[in-house]
């Protein structure tokens, strides 16, 4: 990629242009000495140009001072005659595509230059979208309705179910002309480099802006076009709804306010936007309030995007790193033959051990909520290079449980978002399956199953409650059943898992079981048995969760979670039949919750830092309540093997679990008192009761059970050995009882003497 270094002698105007630092002020007023000092500086860029090229070749480096020289003229003659409100950026910069060259920005401060080497293509969103923009920071000139007021103007920002109500889906302006505007304050001096527009969300209407104009200043007072050239700029914007349109400036330009207007609308619509300002912010050393970079993370983790190659580069070096403790394994394929990796982490990775509880985090369902995948992989990083330094967290967290990490369920659709990028893949690019499938509705419902089951039976208790089998239809090779669905559905029969997570992207909240309602109901409370050992779970993640926690965040599109304390039930949101949350509660032992982890699907990587002290503790406390509950082994009396698929029932519990294949269970529970009752077939049913405590940490409940006589003696006869003489006695007393009982009923039965 050419890079060209265009430096450029920015004054940074807060109040009316005025140059100020602690009561050094460079005004139009200024005194002649002044005026000479500033040009004098204004003359050094060359020379601080030179000093930034000194590693390239001779003739890049006579070819960069002659720019300079040229550039410093250019900004002397500029500075000298600027006005009140103005700033002003080399003419160099409309005959280089910003796309391809770095910009060095110099500016004066403390009388003295700083220079920023800026590459215009990775200036971030100044967050809209993500809600890092605060409502206070957006205006606008008119609105049409405090529902469409300028707050609403994000890209991305989903309406209500009802067009008119308070949570509209744009911005839309109050009055028709071309005078209409959209304006942030950054509250910082930022280089703006571009805009990403988007129409009204609205299933109702139809309204977007086909071209616009952008102006910036420093007080918001005076305004300066976005020029093209000697022309002011027009911008191309959208032609539907939902599509992002990218418009990067042929000027950047170094402002705290920007406005965006409208020129031209969709004819049978009016003036509406959502949007996404990209920039970046130029550090101010006069202003304690600022820091030069942005707040993130301690963690030295890679924070960026990773695409499919990158991922797999990503978990082979983990697993390089740490070899004692992960395994990389697959589970299937995805429609266009991408595996699908999962990151095994255990102090005996690749074997189930007896008694340890197996957990999983899935990530990626939908391809373009990318943010599960990128926490997953960190998540990895993290716990791999915390276990080698010896943090006993971790290293308890990895020898008690046996964790599994997918951090892409749906590959495909990841690279089509990623392909677009963080913020021009939209609102549903890459949700689905290569095939159209959303595999979020893609498991068997196993909920109708059941809930019509117990509606004809005279005895509800009969009707099974836990591993209810899939319906023949959905096995069969002809199901619309997409490929990553059935490798998911296999991987939860082969693994006894306990507790899981799916993580997505899009709101912050916490949902757990069911997402399905009774009776195709679009909305209603509707819990699992399990329904307060849920809400814990949820909680759990919320609560933990700094951006959940915080009182004073602001919803992300119409939804106030908060007053749920950020957690709610699936099917309470929206029904969503056919959820990989309902199929493990009801085909599997495992419990499993959905995480949305933002509001923004698609965050850009310079958010990733902060999103991973948002949620590293939450991934963390989540997984230690796998050992919550209580777990055991259950053994055979004679042999001490284990009993698999023995059910173990909860006394007042309405849904059941089984034992897995070596005879160990788990089931997670409250603090409280269980009265607890295993069987198994050919055994005698056991009783014992059971405390779990507040602590995670599960009470051991083991069982031992009894053949019953007529399975103890198939058993014995099959192996060709002898029956016990007690037994011989036993049944030749069960022989002589019916005997008796059959002499007695015939001398009653038979004719009078």
């Amino acid at each position: 990629m050419q890079r060209v270094h265009v430096c450029a002698a920015i004054i940074l105007c807060i109040a009316h242009a005025c140059l100020s630092f602690e009561n050094q002020t460079v005004n139009n007023n200024a005194t002649k000495s002044e005026s000479n000092d500033l040009k004098s500086m204004l003359n050094l860029v060359g020379n601080v140009t030179e000093s930034l090229d000194t590693a390239k070749t001779d003739e890049n480096h006579t070819q960069a001072q002659r720019n300079a020289s040229e550039d410093g003229e250019q900004m002397n003659k500029e500075t000298h005659g600027a006005k009140p409100g103005e700033f002003m950026i080399s003419q160099e910069l409309r005959e280089v595509n910003s796309e391809q060259f770095s910009l060095n920005v110099l500016y004066v401060t403390h009388l003295k230059f700083v220079c920023l080497n800026l590459n215009l293509s990775d200036c971030p969103p100044l967050g809209l979208e993500s809600l890092k923009v605060s409502d206070d920071q957006l205006e606008s000139s008119s609105y049409l309705s405090v529902g469409l007021g300028p707050h609403r103007g994000r890209l991305n920002i989903q309406s209500g179910l009802e067009d008119d109500d308070e949570y509209d889906g744009a911005w839309c302006a109050g009055v028709e002309d071309q005078e209409q505007w959209l304006q942030l304050n950054a509250l910082r001096p930022t280089l703006f480099t571009g805009v990403i527009l988007q129409g009204r969300n609205s299933i109702w209407s139809l309204n977007w802006v086909r071209t616009y104009k952008v102006q910036f200043s420093n007080d918001s007072s005076v305004w300066q076009p976005c020029m093209n050239g000697s022309e002011e700029a027009v911008f191309v914007g959208n032609e539907d709804l939902e599509t992002p349109v990218l418009a990067l400036f042929p000027e950047p330009s170094v402002a705290q306010y920007i406005r965006i207007n409208p020129q031209t609308w969709f004819s049978n619509g009016t003036i509406c936007l959502r949007a996404e300002v990209l920039g970046c912010p130029v550090p101010d050393p006069d202003n304690p309030h600022f820091s030069e970079t942005e707040s993130g993370s301690s963690d030295d983790l890679d924070f960026r995007h990773h695409n499919y190659n990158e991922m797999r580069k990503l978990m082979k070096s983990v697993n390089d790193e740490c070899p004692n403790i992960t395994r990389i394994y697959t589970i299937g394929r995805s429609y266009t033959g991408l595996k699908l990796y999962v990151m095994e982490i255990s102090d005996n990775p690749g074997k189930h051990e007896l008694g340890e509880p197996e957990f999983r985090y899935v990530a990626g369902m939908h391809g373009n909520e990318v943010l599960g995948r990128e926490l997953l992989l960190n998540l990895m990083q993290y716990i791999c290079r915390e276990y080698n330094r010896g943090n006993q967290r971790v290293i308890q967290l990895v020898k008690d449980t046996r964790i599994h990490l997918l951090p892409s369920m749906n590959p495909d659709g990841y690279e089509a978002a990623y392909e677009k990028g963080s913020e021009l893949s939209g609102w549903a690019l890459g949700r689905y399956s290569f095939e159209g499938i959303d595999m979020n509705h893609n498991f068997p419902d196993l909920n109708n199953i059941m809930w019509d089951a117990q509606e004809m039976a005279m005895d509800k208790r009969r009707v099974s409650n836990h591993y209810i089998p899939m319906p023949e239809y959905y096995t069969s090779t002809e199901a619309l059943v997409a490929p990553e669905t059935r490798a998911v559905i296999s991987w939860m029969q082969d693994i006894p898992f306990v507790l899981s997570a799916n993580l997505h992207g899009g709101e912050l909240v916490v949902t757990y079981p069911f997402d399905c309602t009774r009776d195709w109901i679009p909305r209603q409370d509707t819990p699992t048995a399990d329904n307060d050992f849920f809400r814990w779970l949820a909680t759990v993640y919320a609560s933990a969760n700094l951006v959940m926690a915080n009182p004073e965040r602001r919803i992300c599109h119409s939804e106030d979670f908060q007053q749920h304390n950020n957690i709610i039930n699936g099917a309470d949101w929206h029904t969503v039949p056919g959820s990989m949350n309902d199929f493990s509660y009801l085909h599997t032992n495992c419990f499993e919750i959905t995480v949305e982890l933002s509001c923004d699907k698609f965050p850009h990587a310079s958010e990733l830092p902060i999103e991973w002290e948002n949620n590293k503790e939450s991934l963390l406390l989540y997984m230690e309540q796998v050992h919550r509950g209580i777990k055991g082994v259950i053994r055979d009396k004679d042999t001490r093997a284990g009993i698999a698929n023995a059910v173990i029932k909860v006394d007042g519990l309405g849904h059941d679990i089984r034992s897995a294949v070596d005879g160990d269970f788990w089931h997670l529970l409250n603090p409280g008192e269980y009265k607890i009752t295993v069987w198994a077939e050919g055994y005698f049913p056991r009783i014992r009761h059971c405390s779990v405590g507040s602590e995670p940490r599960a009470t051991i409940c083991d069982f031992t059970l009894t053949k019953t006589s007529q399975d103890r003696l198939k058993q014995i006869l099959a192996s060709g050995g002898k029956i016990p003489r007690d037994n011989q006695v036993r049944i030749r007393a069960m022989r002589m009882r019916k005997l008796r009982q059959r002499g007695e009923t015939g001398g009653r039965g038979g004719a009078p003497s």
